[in-house]
């Protein structure tokens, strides 16, 4: 899909389709002076309210270059922002594309030609245009729409950058998207180590893949005692980006994503319904290679380094057992009492691999619980922290991308839930509070080097689609990635 940018009035655009947008006060739609004639009909019926991510498309208007105008509601003005701009184009999308369109023009008013709405709407376009079928051979006719144009009647140009920047991080995201929904038989460790080199190889990024033996000697014994009950071999994936002229300090950003390419659960089996969806319990290693790709391009001021522990937790002859005890990469001894909370096991020893490697601040995203799921449902991405100006700088990212967080607790008292008689901390921490002790367990490795660990358990899929976005993986949190990345100082 190629992103446009273009001045112009809402009238003179020459495209398939045209969207426009519709406010809401008191119940009602505002009436668009360039709608109310050639529309009234319409507006008189109350089909158009303008109401959040109402669509209504128009044939036929007189006085328009466009062959069709979609009115999309936009809600009240006082509450719209980036993040509703962002659905309302994906959603435009998502409609437009059924109904043959090939040229697609989104028109702002002059007052919204602003560069994070120009951003919005193009990043908006392409997730809305992304599909998880890739795989069916009775796939209809591509429905793909050629281009999407932003326009605005003033100088508009100048917010080229803006756009190059949703195109960038709009195709990355997709990218994870393309990656997470992957079915495990396609999708083992090694299978994602692949899609990370090619990803890296590409963007000119440096990457190392340590394999069994290398872990072995250096001693991952939390990851490889997830990884022993599967066939399919593990692999740990370091992806570097340095910067030509590095911020002041010498920070170096680890992105850390949790990469399990399918979850039974382990010996600790997890019950048939839903398991097939745990093919996406990679999601947050998807999320770092889409990031890693974006930031390649958009070279950030600060070094960052995408760090991937991949694994397959399954059950057999081979899998680690309830009662086993496993010695970390940090030296601390872990007690197994549960093997499906192994993803805590796989970022236990990638946070100290990224620590040993100089890395001074730390984010990791994992689809780690479901007990975030209990607490926040499917809106929010649960945030844990041990540093305020880590966590106030990742939230403002999150705002700026449109990712829903929500700052969690991580009281000490949590630690008292692992304690273990036989090893120094147990993997769970009882019936409570699961997504707080997951947290804590995972501080455990950290010490004090400044760290954010975001739950993406219940907001890294979505179990059906959305008007702005298809049924499958979301993509989050790669956008907050970036911009937290692109933002540092």
């Amino acid at each position: 899909m190629e992103l446009l940018l273009k001045r112009s009035g809402a009238a003179a655009l020459d495209a398939d389709a045209l969207v426009v947008l519709e406010w809401e006060a008191d119940g009602k739609a505002q009436r668009r002076p360039d709608l109310s004639g050639p529309a009234a009909a319409v507006y008189s019926s109350g089909e158009i309210t303008g109401k959040l991510l109402e669509l209504t498309l128009l044939h036929g208007l007189t006085g328009f270059a466009a062959r069709r105008v979609l009115v999309a509601g936009a809600g009240k003005r006082d509450k719209f922002d980036a993040a509703a701009l962002r659905k309302i184009a994906g959603a435009a999308i998502r409609l437009l594309k059924g109904k043959g369109v090939k040229s697609v023009a989104i028109f702002l008013d002059a007052d919204l030609a602003e560069p994070n709405l120009v951003e919005a709407a193009g990043e908006g376009a392409i997730l809305g245009a992304w599909e998880p079928d890739y795989l069916k051979t009775d796939r209809e006719p591509s429905k793909a729409i050629d281009s999407v144009t932003i326009a605005a009647d003033r100088d508009i140009e100048p917010f080229a950058p803006a756009l190059d920047r949703a195109r960038i991080v709009g195709e990355a995201t997709n990218l994870t998207r393309d990656i997470a929904v992957e079915p495990p038989n396609l999708l083992t460790p090694l299978a994602l180590a692949a899609r990370a080199r090619g990803m890296a190889e590409a963007a000119g990024l440096s990457i190392d893949i340590l394999d069994r033996e290398r872990m072995t000697q250096l001693g991952m014994g939390a990851l490889l005692g997830v990884a022993q009950g599967s066939v399919n071999p593990p692999a740990l994936v370091v992806i570097q980006y340095k910067p030509a002229n590095p911020s002041p300090g010498g920070a170096q950003l680890a992105l850390i994503g949790k990469g399990v390419t399918f979850d039974t659960g382990g010996i600790s089996i997890k019950p048939a319904q839903d398991m097939e969806k745990m093919k996406y319990d990679m999601a947050g290693a998807a999320a770092v290679i889409g990031a890693m790709q974006a930031i390649a391009k958009l070279k950030p001021p600060v070094a960052v380094t995408g760090v991937i522990p991949t694994v397959e937790n399954m059950p057999g002859g081979r899998a680690q057992r309830p009662g086993d005890i496993v010695k970390s990469l940090s030296g601390k001894t872990i007690e197994i009492l549960n093997t499906d909370a192994e993803g805590r096991l796989i970022l236990a020893d990638a946070i100290t691999y990224a620590k040993q490697l100089g890395c001074t601040h730390l984010v990791d995203a994992a689809t780690l619980t479901g007990a975030i799921v209990v607490a926040l449902g499917h809106t929010a991405s649960g945030v844990f922290t041990n540093n305020d100006p880590l966590v106030a700088a990742w939230m403002a990212a999150a705002r700026e991308s449109g990712d829903v967080m929500w700052h969690m607790p991580l009281y000490d008292e949590y630690r008292e839930l692992l304690k273990s008689v036989y090893a120094d901390i147990g993997n769970i921490g009882g019936r409570y509070g699961g997504a707080c002790t997951a947290a804590m367990f995972l501080k455990e490795f950290v010490g004090d080097t400044p760290w954010v660990h975001v739950d993406i358990a219940g907001t890294g899929w979505l179990d059906d689609a959305k008007p702005w976005l298809a049924k499958g993986p979301t993509g989050v949190p790669i956008s907050s990635f970036v911009r937290l990345a692109m933002n540092w100082k």
